[in-house]
């Protein structure tokens, strides 16, 4: 940490290095973080690139899928030349060029029991953008195991919910507080069935971003025990606290 900012870094976050609560040892911090996305899809895109635009140091990204012409209008990060393409192939592309000094790690697969302690053990903060709740339940058993710090980000129509998990604190609730796994459909995050506008999953991923910035950070106050409910149809927002309960698996 020691290490000095070089002009270059200095003129490319100069509007961060400014605040007060950033500064130069901030910004030290944010390009040493190790940052893992989970899902480069309507979420991810957003919170990839603004990460990468902050000067995240290392990211990873992970999605087994390929563009579809119906991801346009909400994933950022991809044109109509995408399509067929693979999303974390084409993401790291256009992330480059954004900032060629944040490294990509690409990761084409399913995170799944297998192969989620081999990805996730690399990263410090975890932001889950999935759209399925097996995908859900399964990282946020991980993190709290392993005390990770973890966003998540759901959205459907003109609702978003985000939450954060700060596992390291013992007390801290987690996503099983809030949804139960028997009762719930994946129809609820898949934008194939109920839909959602565009601007929806670029308010949420944002969101989520500026929550793991000010983790790195540590600065401000963060969701942890909460939940964020927006609804951008009629502009109301609600912070509800979560109840740790004790789920028996």
């Amino acid at each position: 940490m020691s290490q000095n900012l070089n002009k270059s870094q200095v003129a490319r976050y100069s509007r961060q290095i400014i605040l007060k609560n950033i500064g130069a040892l901030g910004q030290k911090k944010i390009i040493k973080s190790k940052v893992l996305i989970i899902g480069i899809g309507g979420l991810g895109c957003s919170v990839a690139e603004f990460l990468t635009r902050a000067g995240v140091g290392n990211l990873g990204i992970i999605d087994f899928d390929n563009v579809d012409i119906t991801n346009i209008h909400r994933q950022s990060l991809y044109d109509v030349k995408d399509i067929r393409k693979s999303k974390v192939i084409a993401a790291k592309k256009k992330l480059h060029k954004i900032n060629s000094n944040t490294k990509v790690n690409c990761y084409k697969v399913k995170i799944n029991k297998g192969n989620i302690k081999n990805i996730i053990s690399k990263y410090d903060y975890i932001i889950d953008g999935s759209d399925n709740f097996k995908t859900k339940f399964l990282v946020n058993d991980y993190c709290k195991k392993t005390k990770k710090f973890l966003v998540v980000g759901a959205i459907s129509k003109f609702d978003g919910h985000i939450f954060t998990f700060n596992f390291k604190n013992k007390n801290t609730p987690c996503i099983r507080s809030f949804f139960q796994e028997k009762e719930i459909s994946d129809d609820i995050l898949n934008c194939e069935y109920g839909g959602v506008l565009g601007t929806v999953a670029g308010i949420i991923g944002t969101i989520q971003a500026n929550e793991v910035l000010k983790k790195i950070l540590n600065i401000g106050k963060n969701l942890n025990g909460y939940i964020l409910i927006l609804d951008l149809l009629n502009l109301n927002f609600r912070k509800v606290r979560l109840k740790k309960l004790k789920i028996s698996k």
